[in-house]
């Protein structure tokens, strides 16, 4: 089963290796097709490519680009009336030779929408009824018996992402924009809320000074669970840190950890967050180092310690 697993993923990576090194003018054309668009972007396709079209829909509505999916069948009872002059439509298909397809390329066609396609096979009627179409051809599916619409489907899906991506390039789709489409869900929390949201401060934070003994270290930590305790100065800037892993590195170095202090064992000059920065900024600072980080101490420009802000809470933010 594990050995299956490998060989159709590895098919499927292989696919859409050889689709990137087939992208060029076709793609191009492609984008400024939808960048130049007057109208929204319609997508279509059956069975599998139907929800590679849904998908792109999808992606292209979450990147700026007003978009919707028509369904080929549909289209022809009536759902037709969705495209409009100015639009443009993307269509997907495996085979080129699906009838409800060719039909919608060529009502598309005479009503002057733009039409791109997403097609297996290059040499087909659907290929030549579209004003540029993208070849998402591939050598095998990736199952046994070559029958499963596996890396054909990957591939399509794949190709419509970089439709989306880079059209959002084009129209210099920003993080803000995204924050604006995407007000619920883990992501538009990230870029929403900012590091004050969700921090801990006040009496909720460890603090302790530089020389204060470990044993009140451990104490304070133990009472204020937070997985860090902030050390200050005399004048409340952050001196250092003490996480979980700094009192078990100090039992490990230590026979003796009566004697010792916080200064001893803390982390000097640690990594900081400003409040005023976006949960997803933390995130990323925390998550993209060689040593991954599960709690930040945040200060202002000054240096003057605010708080802590734990893996655990840009997860748990409101």
């Amino acid at each position: 089963m594990i050995d299956a697993a490998r060989k159709l993923l590895a098919c499927e990576a292989r696919s859409i290796e050889r689709a990137s090194a087939r992208l060029g003018a076709e793609f191009e054309r492609a984008v400024h097709l939808l960048a130049d668009a007057s109208g929204k972007i319609v997508t279509a396709g059956m069975g599998k490519s139907g929800a590679a079209a849904r998908k792109l829909a999808a992606t292209l509505c979450a990147t700026g680009s007003p978009a919707a999916y028509l369904h080929p069948a549909e289209a022809e009872h009536g759902d037709f009336g969705l495209l409009e002059p100015g639009d443009v439509l993307i269509l997907i298909s495996k085979s080129g030779t699906t009838p409800e397809l060719l039909r919608l390329a060529a009502r598309a066609r005479d009503l002057g929408v733009s039409r791109i396609g997403i097609c297996g096979r290059l040499d087909t009627e659907l290929a030549r009824l579209c004003d540029t179409a993208l070849d998402a051809s591939v050598e095998e599916e990736g199952d046994p018996y070559n029958l499963i619409p596996a890396s054909s489907a990957i591939v399509a899906t794949a190709l419509g992402d970089a439709l989306s991506i880079s059209l959002a390039a084009a129209r210099r789709f920003s993080p803000e924009d995204f924050r604006l489409l995407h007000p619920g869900g883990q992501l538009g929390r990230n870029l929403r809320l900012r590091v004050r949201d969700a921090m801990h401060s006040g009496d909720e934070v460890p603090w302790v000074s530089p020389q204060s003994p470990l044993r009140e270290v451990v104490i304070a930590m133990t009472r204020k669970p937070l997985g860090a305790a902030c050390v200050l100065d005399e004048e409340g800037r952050l001196a250092g840190l003490i996480t979980d892993g700094d009192l078990r590195r100090a039992l490990e170095r230590f026979d003796d950890i009566r004697p010792l202090t916080a200064a001893d064992v803390m982390t000097r000059a640690p990594v900081t967050i400003s409040p005023d920065a976006t949960l997803r900024e933390a995130l990323l600072l925390m998550e993209r180092r060689p040593r991954q980080l599960s709690v930040l101490p945040v200060a202002d420009s000054s240096g003057l310690a605010l708080g802590l802000l734990r893996l655990h809470d840009i997860y748990q933010a409101p």
